[in-house]
């Protein structure tokens, strides 16, 4: 068997980024970028004011000044007459301050105190408070200069990213095309979520969970549906994933040694396996290759496994074929409430991890049968015990997986 990390970089060694497309700004929110981004101009553009008040010459910051009110500039006009001694302009914030001008003077600190919505400039207004040469003012560059990178490709673009472009006036944002992810489940025992069952069926789960899983990794989502245990069906919606230009296909179940696990067979009647079995628990049985040139996973059938087998490989798989770089899931450590027993292979266990008495601490759900999907609704994390250790004491220290 292959460990885990053997696994991992001979599965990523099958990687590159797909290509990358061009879209509007208004969709690129979770899109992954595909080029630097530099910026247009200076941000900001030009000096402006950091609150309401008035805008003051250099010679004129010190305490008791009167001064003529000469303008009365709302954000969004520019008032092109330069501002003398003994003169100043009432600002809002965000107005372009007048030439002759260094520093804002905030309305609080003047004897102007007609600050409701509509009322007019003073015709006079006198200064209560000296302030420094550029007290309150948004010197134009002062956050970044045109030319300068801003972002970097390989960027998930969040909420901030997205404003910072719309400022810099990019309508239009070079990303990564989302990879299609073609999903199929297997097994004669499966029936559709809405059905009633009879006996010996079970309702289908693991596309759905796989689907959700995916949802975070901004894929595009081909789903396949769930295979009879035949080579004609599998055969089939394989062939399925080609035609709609699938860049990674997912499976559950049927790529172990059971009498009617097909997929493995059919995989190699048109590309290959590269390999089959991992020191992963749970998750053992994880098929990995190709078929008809298209990257594939063969995920065990159980839903824990397959939970598992999709954040510890394929995930990174997406990451990296997206144009991300592909790093490390977030990791703690953690003090064992409890005795922990393994059989050996590097395994993910589920667990609740909180606070007491100032450390982070680790409890296992319960059963850790890999069938069980309700002790991973009950998990906040993954505890994880080394490869070729099968007990740990309570009180040692862990590596912890949050899955929050």
């Amino acid at each position: 068997m292959l460990s885990v990390s053997e696994a991992r970089e001979r599965i990523l060694a099958f990687f590159s980024p797909v290509d990358s497309q061009t879209v509007p700004l208004e969709r690129a929110a979770g899109r992954i970028l595909s080029g630097d981004i530099l910026a247009k101009t200076d941000l900001p553009l030009f000096d402006n004011s950091a609150v309401d008040g008035f805008a003051l010459h250099a010679t004129d910051l010190d305490s008791s000044h009167r001064l003529t009110v000469i303008a009365d500039i709302r954000a969004g006009e520019y008032f092109e007459t330069a501002i003398k001694t003994g003169q100043s302009a009432r600002v809002m914030t965000g107005a372009a301050l007048p030439p002759g001008t260094s520093a804002v003077i905030m309305v609080e600190d003047t004897d102007f105190n007609v600050r409701s919505p509509g009322s007019r400039a003073p015709k006079m207004v006198t200064i209560k408070k000296a302030i420094q040469k550029g007290s309150n003012v948004r010197s134009r560059g002062d956050d970044l200069h045109t030319g300068e990178k801003v972002l970097a490709a390989g960027l998930r673009l969040r909420a901030q990213e997205i404003g910072l472009l719309a400022m810099l006036g990019e309508s239009n944002v070079p990303v990564y095309r989302q990879p299609r992810l073609a999903v199929l489940s297997s097994g004669d025992e499966l029936m559709p979520v809405d059905a009633a069952l009879i006996p010996g069926k079970i309702h289908e789960s693991n596309s759905l969970t796989l689907a959700a899983l995916a949802s975070t990794a901004g894929v595009e989502l081909i789903p396949l549906g769930v295979a009879k245990d035949t080579k004609a069906d599998i055969r089939k919606r394989l062939k399925r994933a080609v035609k709609a230009n699938a860049d990674v296909i997912v499976s559950s179940a049927g790529v172990s040694v059971g009498a009617f696990d097909y997929i493995k067979a059919v995989i190699e009647e048109n590309g290959a396996i590269d390999f089959w079995k991992v020191d992963l628990r749970p998750g053992k049985p994880l098929a990995f290759g190709k078929y008809a040139g298209i990257p594939f996973f063969g995920l065990p059938g159980n839903p824990v496994s397959a939970f598992v087998g999709f954040e510890v490989f394929v995930r990174p798989a997406l990451e990296k074929l997206s144009g991300q770089e592909v790093r490390p899931h977030p990791r703690a450590t953690a003090y064992l409430a409890e005795p922990v027993e393994s059989d050996g292979r590097e395994s993910y266990l589920r667990a609740v991890v909180g606070w007491e008495n100032g450390r982070m601490v680790a409890r296992l759900t319960g059963s850790q049968s890999s069938g069980n999907i309700f002790s991973l609704v009950r998990a906040n994390a993954l505890l994880i015990v080394p490869s070729g250790v099968k007990s740990l004491l309570a009180n040692s220290e862990v590596e912890i997986w949050p899955i929050t």
